[in-house]
This record gives C-alpha cells, structure tokens and sequence, in this order.
C-alpha cells in the first residue's frame, strides 16, 4: 500500500492541475514514516502482559507514533494555514493543506478510539474488552464461534452475534488470535461430538 501511495502520488505530480503542489516531499515523507513503521515492527515484542492472573493486550510504539506523529501534524498544518500566511501561496495550495490536516486529525482520534485507550485482557474463563468510551464486553471461551482477520484488525466472534475487535499491532495481538482460534476449534469439536451422540 505504501509503494502504492508513492506511486500515486508521483504521478499526481507531473499532472497540470497539481503540479505546483509540494508532493514529491509528501512521497517522501510516506517513504519515510513506512520505513519507521517496519523499523517498530521489528522491535516490538509480540507477548503479552501478564498481570493479576490475565494476560493483556499493550498498544505498540506504531500506534503511539502514528497517532501522536498525525495529530502533531494535523495543528503544525492548521497553524501554518492560519497564522503563518500559507493564504499568500494560493487557494488550492491552502485548501490542500487545510484537508490533509483535518484528515490527519481524524486520523489520530482513531487511532486513538480503536487502539491506544482500547483494553483487552482475557485468563483461561474469558475475553474482557474495556472500549475507550466505557463500554464493557465480556466473552466465555466456550461461547467463542471464530476468530477472523478483517480491515479494522482482528474479530472474535460468538455464537450469540457478540463481537470483540482488536488491533493487530498490539504487543499480544498474535498470542490473543492463536488463543481464540484454538478454543473455536475446540468448541466445534465439542459440538459436533454432541451432535453425533444424539
């Protein structure tokens, strides 16, 4: 997606209607904060924290950065929209900005919601998701149908229609996957068994 980004952009570049805008160090600011994202990767341990009898799920330095990075952003570009004269530089070049920082502010405010003040812990009884709002879930293992990977990160879902997302960057997040997976798998086996003895 980044490479994608990249090329897109590039592109836009040698284009009449958005040629004048600063995009070649857009590409390589992407370029760069991919390459921060893998280097984060890399060193961020997949275990996660046990504390109390529950293992839970830590949000990563990805998260943080990103989420910090984007807002940081988000009020250097409105500030140069507003206070440090970009309206000399032209309208496009000033509505471009004023976008990309809204879209950076939302951006971090969703990370925020979904990741970083999300709280998932589970022990070998359930799975507790504590959103960042205050609601409260809280999930059997023997009530658990799947464990599936989708855009938003990684959803465990129960017989009854409950669902419990969580990011896939979170230190843990692998740990918690293989976790729900396995007890899926076993609580099909049990009740096909069932099934069968009837």
């Amino acid at each position: 997606m980044p490479l994608v980004t990249i090329l897109v952009l590039l592109v836009l570049k040698h284009l009449p209607a958005t040629q004048h805008l600063p995009l070649s160090r857009v590409a390589g600011v992407v370029a760069f904060g991919y390459a921060a994202f893998l280097a984060m990767r890399l060193m961020q341990t997949e275990q996660a924290v046990f504390i109390d009898g529950w293992s839970e799920l830590r949000p990563s330095m990805v998260e943080y950065a990103t989420a910090y990075g984007a807002g940081a952003l988000a009020l250097l570009l409105m500030f140069a929209v507003t206070f440090a004269g970009w309206h000399s530089g032209g309208a496009q070049g000033v509505m471009a900005a004023f976008i990309a920082s809204l879209g950076l502010g939302f951006g971090a405010i969703a990370i925020g919601v979904t990741s970083i003040f999300v709280r998932v812990r589970w022990n070998h009884r359930e799975l507790e998701y504590r959103g960042a709002f205050g609601q409260v879930k809280r999930i059997a293992w023997s009530d658990v149908k799947s464990c599936r990977p989708n855009w938003r990160g990684i959803t465990i879902s129960t017989h009854d229609r409950q669902r419990v997302t969580f990011s896939q960057f979170h230190s843990g997040a692998a740990e918690l996957a293989r976790h729900a997976t396995n007890r899926a798998r076993r609580n099909l086996e049990s009740a096909t068994k069932a099934f069968a003895s009837l």
